[in-house]
């Protein structure tokens, strides 16, 4: 089966599945960046960033996880839907968004500049994904 890729209505719902994991994302990335921008330590800078993106990944389950959960899933099935639903998508994300703001600042700095093209990129970078798991599969998070 071929994919078609001028379904309107899914590449809608796909930026909304992707808008939830890029919030979840970016609250445990910035929010692990800024403590360590703030906080004298001595960990290198990829290790900075490993422990942002790892905080992403976790912060984006534990939204989704909740957001799911509402959504009248049982707490369960909420949880293994946000980790193996999204998982490839936050990777995929967490990696943009870290490649960006070390190209742009050289690694582990908050900038508004920094954040927003990070969060750009990390957006777009998924996108194509879950739109394709969509449309092939009919899977989304939400």
């Amino acid at each position: 089966m071929s994919i078609t890729w001028n379904n309107k209505k899914n590449w809608l719902k796909s930026a909304h599945n992707t808008k939830w994991c890029l919030i979840g994302c970016a609250i445990g990335d910035f929010s692990t960046i800024a403590y360590f921008q703030h906080t004298e330590h001595s960990l290198s800078t990829l290790q900075v960033m490993i422990f942002a993106m790892i905080n992403g990944l976790l912060s984006s389950i534990i939204l989704e996880t909740i957001i799911l959960y509402r959504a009248k899933f049982s707490f369960v099935d909420a949880l293994k839907t946000a980790f193996g639903m999204s998982f490839i998508s936050m990777l995929a994300m967490e990696t943009a968004m870290n490649i960006t703001d070390y190209v742009v600042t050289g690694g582990a700095i908050l900038t508004w500049g920094a954040m927003l093209l990070s969060l750009t990129v990390g957006f777009l970078t998924p996108w194509p994904y879950n739109y394709w798991r969509l449309q092939k599969h009919g899977k989304s998070c939400h």
